[in-house]
């Protein structure tokens, strides 16, 4: 038959916060499932297979919460994958349901993924000594605060940028009602005067540990028939190892492919200008100019620059992260699938008070582990 069309016929998420103790796992994921099911006009009777995604089980200390949560998935008697491909799980989680609808398998897909982090304790869960792989020693910040001062040593980036990011960040997700930090009043001078945690990334540049849940109905051209829906241009995933000689894990080659391959397939030939939102996964504000370089929104060392010229803000040139991203909510199994999720929502037009205006096409990223996993997809308001 052929590659089939995909497209997003609905995207809930939950209230995503600290501690969620009004909720199990099983309800905190059927809270953005029921959200989604309704965005879309659909019920579980309308869903032929279900796709989740979740992060390592350590982060809750669960093993395989798929078992006891097939039920709550709406999964009984159906087809329930589970993914994990560490933070990026949530944008792996999404291309792997489209993968069976654009594979002519099934005419609609659910998706969920989730993180429940107070069962746990992801920097305690990075830092333990695991069988046969380094210990982290002092969880991702400690992993990737290397990489950033590399980073500014190549690029020569100034030392606010990191700070410009985190006010951007936080104050669209002050815009947005499901955002866990909405911070509108926070500042450039408050940024800099937060706590230094791992030089060079401060407190305020850092993602919050959030409880949190999103799901994405994906449905074929039947199913979205004569509905506004966010149509799939493209999909890509990579995969490098975390550790290898000569490795550049300041702009990973698995990052540069994924995202070569996404444009190309997607017809987009100058990102910059054509694609009109960017949901980029930013967990440390340094992360945005160095991802805008790895999609190729800029030249190698020329990230920074767009971000201090404000053209990542939500009326710039290239809106990164309208949300708030994922320096305002971080439920890290779900943060991929919120960035896959916010985009489509974008060019629905349902992103209510961060939509950027006209958006026609959207990126969403994901990466995950050592900067080794990355999942992306571009979408758009016209069918590919």
């Amino acid at each position: 038959m052929g590659k089939q069309r995909a497209a997003v016929l609905g995207v809930g998420q939950t209230h995503h916060r600290s501690k969620r103790l009004d909720v199990t796992m099983a309800g905190l994921c059927r809270e953005a499932i029921d959200r989604a099911l309704a965005d879309a006009g659909l019920t579980f009777a309308d869903i032929d297979a279900v796709v989740l995604g979740k992060a390592p089980d350590l982060f809750e200390g669960v093993m395989m919460p798929e078992l006891m949560l097939a039920d709550a998935l709406g999964a009984t008697g159906k087809p329930l994958l589970r993914v994990h491909t560490a933070g990026s799980v949530g944008g792996s989680t999404a291309n792997v349901a489209a993968s069976l609808v654009h594979g002519g398998e099934h005419s609609r897909v659910l998706a969920v993924a989730f993180e429940k982090q107070s069962e746990s304790n992801a920097m305690w869960a990075l830092s333990i000594s695991v069988p046969f792989h380094m210990p982290v020693g002092a969880g991702a910040g400690g992993y990737f605060a290397p990489h950033v001062r590399s980073y500014i040593r190549r690029s020569g980036a100034p030392s606010h940028i990191g700070a410009l990011v985190a006010v951007k960040d936080r104050r669209n997700g002050a815009k947005n009602q499901f955002a866990h930090l909405r911070q509108s009043d926070i500042t450039l001078e408050s940024v800099q005067a937060s706590a230094m945690l791992w030089d060079p990334i401060r407190y305020d540049e850092t993602c919050p540990s959030s409880d949190g849940a999103c799901a994405i109905v994906l449905g074929d051209e039947s199913a979205a028939q004569g509905r506004d829906a966010a149509w799939i241009h493209a999909t890509a995933m990579r995969t490098e190892p975390t550790t290898f000689a000569g490795r550049d894990q300041v702009n990973p080659r698995a990052g540069r492919d994924a995202a070569a391959a996404l444009w190309r397939e997607a017809g987009i030939d100058d990102p910059l200008s054509q694609v009109d939102a960017a949901e980029i996964y930013v967990p440390f504000s340094w992360f945005e100019p160095m991802w805008l370089e790895n999609l190729g929104f800029t030249e190698e060392g020329q990230g920074w620059k767009l971000t201090e010229a404000g053209e990542t803000e939500l009326g710039g040139r290239l809106p990164v992260n309208p949300s708030g991203g994922v320096l305002s909510s971080n439920p890290i199994g779900a943060s991929g699938m919120l960035r896959f999720g916010e985009a489509a929502m974008q060019v629905m037009g349902r992103a209510g008070e961060h939509q950027v205006d006209g958006a026609r096409i959207a990126l969403g990223h994901a990466y995950g582990g050592g900067s080794q996993y990355f999942s992306m997809w571009v979408v758009g308001a016209e069918k590919p």
